[in-house]
């Protein structure tokens, strides 16, 4: 089949300068959920049609399946269908979609196409306790039965009409070398003066073609966009039905209603998580993983039993088997932890790797750093990584022991078994087993008197 995915509307209610379909919904554009669940549907052609912001929405989505057309100026959803006529092949069908639609998903879309088949014309349509502003599809049967003969419009159409409950979500999929005809007969003449898709379904009626409709298991798969308050509603639709999901696997929330996916969340058995956290990317739990609440975690793999406690921050980050994080602690890009690792509060790792048995409990920061198996960084323990041009590595081996406030001056190399005392700052190689200190003698200074504050 073709795809059509239109994408070209100004979006003036949510007061932005960014083209609406590129807003943000669980952590990507609403048009990249569209584009995505399109691609399930594995199309022969993915066409996208953009007008307001310009080339924002090429440059930003652009992919080797994807075709773009430009609207402009935008005269309404037929001439934006106009636009992918040179993209669509004339053997399959063509679906419609809308960029700033991002929940329908693909289950539903499959059974309009099974319904319309090759040769039909399919229309997803909903019934709305409230109607207002949808377009009614009109029948020729009494009580909304019977075959669908045309689609009028709120604006144009009469009382009688905009009783009707059953109403288009726009959503089409047509016979491609009838469609191309009927788009060259659409006409402007109604009360938006725009050239309607929804008025290909009369020509259809015309020219003998059956139109048919079916319905998404849920109305929130038709919801569109035009406001941020609408944008937080469909965030916190989205939202509450990834939370459902996961409890339905056996995932432990403390509050579903506050949890934030932008991404994808892969949990084991016996997972807790607590309220607040947000997840990002491509995260994953392990079995018995328990995250306490406010953690942030982003493209993270996170191993059995591990226990984050609250307001850790995880990014690119693997985490072993029975580890203990945090609270307040932060793993940074290219960090890998072992097993019974213990990263305590106010640490911060950076590009390295913590063998297993290790522990930094508090106020450290380990950059681009190998750490060897059950070394213990004392408080205030620093890796002096950067020069201010270049950044080298610290290697500590295993069974070392470094005291309170050490800094160690990369490039540099502990060796096994070494002790380093509290307060050291270390500029040479230390050796292994060996005690190595670096302090200034210690003096007390008689009769001294501190400075007292001038009248």
């Amino acid at each position: 089949m073709n795809i059509v995915i239109l994408a070209a509307g100004m979006g003036k209610r949510m007061q932005s300068a960014l083209p609406k379909v590129l807003h943000f919904l669980a952590g990507k554009p609403l048009l990249s959920h569209v584009i995505d669940t399109a691609r399930t549907l594995s199309p022969q052609k993915l066409c996208v049609i953009y007008g307001h912001g310009g080339e924002q929405v090429p440059q930003l989505l652009q992919a080797k399946d994807l075709q773009f057309a430009k609207q402009e100026p935008q005269l309404g959803t037929g001439h934006a269908v106009m636009q992918a006529v040179p993209h669509l092949d004339d053997d399959v069908p063509t679906l419609i979609l809308y960029g700033d639609v991002p929940l329908t998903t693909a289950a539903s879309l499959q059974r309009l196409l099974d319904t319309a088949g090759r040769d039909k014309l399919g229309i997803l349509t909903v019934n709305m306790d409230d109607p207002t502003g949808y377009g009614r599809i009109v029948r020729d049967g009494k009580n909304g039965k019977g075959n669908i003969v045309r689609i009028v419009e709120q604006k144009d159409a009469s009382a009688d009409e905009r009783a009707i409950r059953e109403v288009n979500t726009g959503i089409i999929v047509a016979p491609t070398r009838q469609l191309k005809t009927w788009l060259t007969k659409l006409s402007n003449n109604n009360a938006q003066g725009e050239y309607y898709l929804t008025d290909i379904v009369a020509q259809a009626v015309a020219d003998g073609v059956k139109v048919v409709s079916a319905q998404p298991d849920h109305v929130w798969e038709t919801h569109g966009v035009n406001s941020k308050v609408q944008l937080a509603e469909l965030e916190r639709t989205h939202q509450r039905n990834i939370a459902h999901a996961l409890l339905e696997r056996g995932v432990t929330l403390a509050d579903p209603a506050r949890l934030d996916v932008r991404g994808s969340l892969t949990c084991g058995r016996d997972v807790s998580i607590d309220v607040g956290c947000v997840f990002e990317g491509n995260v994953e739990l392990a079995d018995g993983v328990r995250i306490d609440a406010y953690c942030v975690v982003a493209n993270t793999k996170i191993g059995t039993n591990v226990h984050v406690r609250p307001y850790s921050h995880f990014e690119n980050a693997v985490v072993g088997d029975d580890c203990i994080i945090g609270p307040f602690a932060r793993l940074r890009p290219g960090t890998v932890l072992a097993e019974d690792v213990h990263i305590g509060n106010f640490v911060e790792v950076k590009n390295s790797e913590i063998a297993a048995h290790s522990k930094a409990n508090h106020l450290t920061y380990v950059g681009d750093s190998t750490v060897g198996s059950r070394v213990n960084l004392g408080a205030g323990t620093i890796t002096c990584n950067y020069d201010g041009v270049n950044k080298s590595r610290t290697v500590i081996e295993d069974d070392v022991f470094v005291g309170s406030a050490t800094q160690l001056i990369a490039p540099i190399r502990v060796g096994r078994g070494a002790t380093l005392g509290a307060g050291t700052t270390l500029t040479k190689d230390a050796p292994a087993d060996k005690l190595t200190v670096s302090r200034a003698k210690q003096v007390t200074v008689d009769n001294w008197q501190r400075p007292v504050k001038k009248k």
